[in-house]
């Protein structure tokens, strides 16, 4: 994801000016004058990254998943700090219209007599974290309407970016509604407009906040 952000960066206007890797510290010197950082690493390793680059005083966009225990501490940190952060399992503005969808079924069909529901969701064989971090999201936002917990598959193999599956089940008829990224580009420009947009805010945001679903 580095690299793909990094290679789409200079066409959307960018200036790459510092790439960290593991054996670089994170401080306002290697940040370099940076206006913003992008986070993509290990789950082990996001959560001091998000507070070195904000305690740096540099705004911070972090797509790091499974690092959900640590959450609220690094919020904490942001906010004491009046720093900024915005954290996403997914940067895809389809992924944000698929929740609103999720949404929508989910309310109307936990009215239907039968009706049952599961989630499906495939990554490359690389991928650290099971379930991925966007189907846990999708999963809340589809049970506080379903009124339960939703149960979630995943799948790991190949090079698959990424697939999300809802499938609305009754004895004699099913819904499924499936986001696939065919790219991880897709990504990656979701990366870089979350970046644009949290610079000069004071916070703690979410792809929400900048696609202004909220």
């Amino acid at each position: 994801m580095g690299q793909a952000i990094e290679q789409l960066a200079r066409d959307r206007g960018f200036e790459v000016v510092a790439r960290l890797g593991r054996a670089e510290p994170i401080s306002a010197a290697t940040l370099n004058g940076a206006d913003v950082a992008i986070e993509f690493t290990r789950p082990d390793a996001a959560p001091d990254n998000a507070r070195a680059v904000v305690a740096a005083g540099c705004p911070v966009v972090v797509g790091t998943t499974g690092w959900n225990g640590k959450r609220a501490d690094v919020e904490e940190f942001v906010r004491q700090k009046q720093g900024a952060m915005l954290v996403a399992p997914n940067f895809s503005p389809g992924v944000a219209a698929f929740a609103e969808i999720v949404k929508a079924a989910a309310r109307t069909l936990r009215r239907m007599p039968g009706f049952d529901v599961h989630i499906v969701e495939t990554h490359h064989a690389a991928k650290k974290d099971a379930p991925s971090g966007t189907a846990v999201s999708l999963e809340a936002v589809g049970a506080a309407l379903w009124g339960a917990n939703i149960p979630i598959t995943s799948v790991r193999m190949g090079s698959v970016p990424g697939t999300h599956e809802f499938v609305f089940d009754a004895p004699f008829e099913q819904i499924r509604l499936v986001h696939t990224a065919r790219d991880r580009r897709v990504f990656a420009e979701g990366a870089l407009h979350a970046a644009r947009w949290i610079v000069g805010k004071t916070g703690v945001f979410t792809m929400m906040d900048v696609l202004g679903a909220k």
